[in-house]
């Protein structure tokens, strides 16, 4: 554990910081777009239209921080969700996914406490209320099925485009389409959690935590169902690395690129 934080410890403060980062923007924009006494709620009033600037917003943040420098070197999991398929498929390290996981949550609360102490009011009032996720009209149950076929199929797409040479550098691009078309379509139903960290970053200072069972279960779940639908499809010496995006230039804690000190007794 201790070498674990002596040398790694770069990369579990990016993964703080990239959901730190994404928390600040879901709440500036979520505020922006669903506060009534916004200009931009005043202009923009029809739900879709709200949902598709939400949408853009989100999904635009999550490719800056896959893009970014520091999103690089962590590999941008930024949700426990992944980092614990990447543990299960024995690409990532037993301490290491321990305080991947541990930073990111921190990393989450901290971005929600942050735009709460600028924003106050219309951030943490309804109907804004810390963007915290709580499931659509449709209840719980739809909820945690709609949020487990968005992590299926957000892990598949990982999987997939990350190992292949050429499609691994567009895995940041997809994946935020993916997440803008899940705030437009998904959200009504659930809120569009598939982040554990995500969802306890809004329900802990809000003290909201409606249905908050399926916001672990379904993205665990369905990213583990991902990962165990490729072992089976594809095999398990297709999966290079639990980078999103491996970009050569910069180390990996995971693969051991640029990394000349051995590592096997931190599994």
């Amino acid at each position: 554990m201790l070498r674990a934080l002596k040398h790694h410890w770069p990369e579990y403060l990016i993964e703080a910081w990239g959901l730190g980062l994404f928390m600040v923007a879901a709440g500036v924009v979520g505020t922006l777009v669903f506060y009534p006494q916004s200009p931009a709620y005043q202009a923009i009033a029809d739900p879709f239209l709200q949902r598709v600037v939400m949408g853009l917003g989100m999904g635009l943040t999550a490719m800056i921080i896959m893009y970014s420098p520091w999103g690089k070197r962590s590999g941008a999991h930024i949700n426990p969700a992944v980092t614990l398929t990447f543990y299960r498929l024995k690409k990532i390290a037993a301490w290491d996914a321990f305080f991947y996981v541990v930073f990111q949550f921190i990393g989450g609360l901290l971005g929600v406490v942050l735009v709460a102490f600028l924003l106050q009011t219309p951030f943490t009032q309804a109907p804004v209320n810390y963007v915290v996720t709580v499931p659509g009209k449709q209840g719980a149950i739809v909820a945690c099925i709609a949020e487990y076929f968005i992590a299926v199929l957000m892990m598949s797409m990982v999987l997939f485009t990350s190992n292949q040479p050429k499609l691994e550098r567009f895995t940041p691009f997809f994946a935020g389409c993916l997440i803008v078309s899940y705030v437009i379509f998904e959200s009504p139903l659930s809120g569009f959690g598939m982040n554990p960290a995500r969802t306890v970053a809004s329900a802990l200072p809000s003290g909201i935590w409606t249905a908050i069972w399926l916001y672990f279960l379904a993205p665990i779940a369905g990213m583990l169902t991902a990962a165990e639908l490729y072992l089976r499809m594809i095999g398990p010496r297709k999966i290079f690395c639990a980078k999103l995006y491996h970009d050569p230039l910069y180390r990996c804690i995971h693969c051991g690129h640029l990394i000349h000190w051995h590592r096997p007794h931190l599994r």
